[in-house]
């Protein structure tokens, strides 16, 4: 549970912070699927208009050559992220040649595993690195799985916060080890306390039938194709989201630092033995990098991962050594298929206020009893999230949804106050959500439901819908010239850049 944060961020206001908390920095990785016009994953490759998906900086392709991810550089201020994210789907609109970007993180209708690409990055070490991993992923989870999608929240403190922070609670440590303590401390409150997001930000309620693939489930039907469950928030992040018998057994410790790399690096180098079993192969047709539990770091299934910008050549791992955490990436927020982009500034807003109640709370390590409290919370508040008179496990017992939300809303109400003095609209963004408490018919979740259910349409229609409404919206406005030659610069620069790897590893 939550202590008052009202001393504490009186302090931090008197000690002159208030500054630098407007220096916030974000960035936005969101995926979407290419659909054709009837609501099909497009078969078609990347197209070479957008540029190589390899060398890209901000349009490129996550597990399936269909899959598009956009992605924002780094900044301080919200509005400049979300053009940046509209002149991407804006530009990408524009040179689709008739599909379309499907506008929710659950799938299109799908025609069985294979009919899902997987995504292609040419011929140079790096390109045949990035397919050979998906090919991994396939035979370990398969395609379908990996064909979900969702929005990716980075944010960090800026430079000028930590070490005035770090005097204001005398700490002894080095700059550096402060700010990734305090980083995985923001960690440890968002594993408690990001239940709360899921209900107020989860929009996959509901999925096409073809999703499932004959597997068994508890789900309900809804018409002829949809399949739903009455007060879910976010199947994406069911156990019929992502899911891993073998991950299912890690516990990477997010305690510390050192402890995080440590069970971090014991998953990469261990063999499992069902993936032994399938052995790796042979050029050109590797089933997967190796066989251990996983592949690579960013194959640990996570709501939430510490982050540290790799220099050339060095693995996450290895920059998170070197330079301690520098930013966080939250992964656990669905796409709202109600907002043209998915996400938009009251929801960024709120993130903020969030994630700084998370740092800024005091953070107890997490033990075995809690972990395993907190994966309990996780599947009632994904399945039946707005169940009326649904509880939640606390270490004092269970308490209801809307107590222990009113609760954490008194804290972020106090911390949006503080924000509020370095920005605007902080206040007002978690008042806006603090309304769906209770009301959860406000919530996404519920209102994709009722849409289905008063047009009776299926998910996959309905969503197919949206989509053509949203790609109508975003060609209305067309880029300017300038903004047009910028992308297409782009493009040229990262098509020449992967024919510069490829040619120079041949030579």
């Amino acid at each position: 549970m939550t202590t008052s944060l009202a001393p504490h961020l009186a302090r931090l206001s008197g000690a002159g912070l208030l500054r630098s908390l407007a220096g916030i920095r974000r960035g936005i990785e969101k995926e979407a699927l290419r659909i054709t016009p009837d609501g099909a994953l497009a078969n078609s490759p990347h197209p070479p208009a957008l540029g190589a998906a390899l060398t890209h900086p901000s349009i490129t392709t996550d597990f399936s050559e269909a899959q598009l991810e956009f992605i924002t550089p780094a900044g301080d201020n919200i509005a400049d992220t979300l053009d940046f994210l509209a002149l991407l789907h804006r530009f990408t609109a524009s040179q689709l040649n008739g599909e379309r970007l499907w506008p929710a993180s659950m799938p299109c209708r799908l025609q069985g595993n294979d009919s899902v690409p997987i995504a292609d990055y040419g011929t140079s070490a790096a390109g045949r690195a990035k397919h050979v991993y998906r090919r991994g992923l396939d035979t370990r989870y398969g395609r379908i799985m990996q064909s979900i999608s969702g929005i990716h929240f980075n944010f960090s403190l800026p430079d000028d916060f930590w070490q005035p922070y770090r005097q204001l609670l005398g700490s002894p440590m080095s700059l550096q080890a402060f700010r990734s303590n305090r980083y995985f401390a923001l960690i440890r409150n968002f594993r408690r306390y990001g239940w709360l997001l899921t209900y107020l930000f989860g929009a996959s309620p509901a999925l096409s039938r073809s999703f499932m693939n004959g597997r068994t489930h508890q789900l309900a039907s809804l018409g002829q194709d949809t399949l739903y469950m009455p007060h879910a928030t976010s199947l994406r992040m069911s156990g019929l989201g992502y899911q891993s018998q073998a991950q299912a057994r890690l516990n990477i410790s997010t305690n510390g630092l050192d402890d995080y790399m440590q069970d971090l690096s014991r998953a990469l180098n261990t063999p499992y033995a069902p993936y032994a079993r399938i052995g790796t192969g042979a050029y050109p047709n590797e089933r997967q990098l190796n066989d251990h539990i996983l592949q690579i770091e960013n194959e640990y299934y996570s709501e939430i991962r510490p982050k540290a910008v790799p220099a050339n050549g060095k693995t996450p791992l290895q920059a998170l050594a070197a330079r301690g955490v520098e930013y966080i990436e939250v992964r656990s927020l669905d796409i709202n298929p109600w907002l043209p982009l998915g996400i938009d500034d009251t929801q960024i807003r709120f993130l903020d206020t969030f994630l700084l109640f998370c740092l800024l709370q005091d953070s107890p390590d997490i033990d075995e009893q809690e972990r395993l409290r907190i994966g309990r919370n996780q599947i009632r508040i994904t399945e039946q999230g707005r169940r009326p008179g649904l509880r939640l496990e606390t270490a004092e017992g269970e308490l209801g949804r809307t107590a222990w939300g009113e609760r954490l809303f008194g804290e972020l109400n106090a911390v949006a106050r503080l924000l509020d003095q370095a920005g605007s609209g902080y206040l007002r963004a978690v008042q806006h959500y603090q309304t769906q408490l209770y009301r959860p018919e406000l919530t996404p979740s519920h209102r994709i439901l009722q849409q289905l259910k008063d047009n009776g349409q299926d998910y996959a229609g309905w969503m197919n819908d949206r989509a053509a409404e949203l790609h109508r919206e975003l060609q209305q406005v067309p880029l300017s010239t300038s903004q047009s030659e910028y992308f297409r610069q782009l493009a040229r620069d990262s098509l020449a850049r992967q024919r510069q790897w490829e040619h120079t590893e041949v030579a």
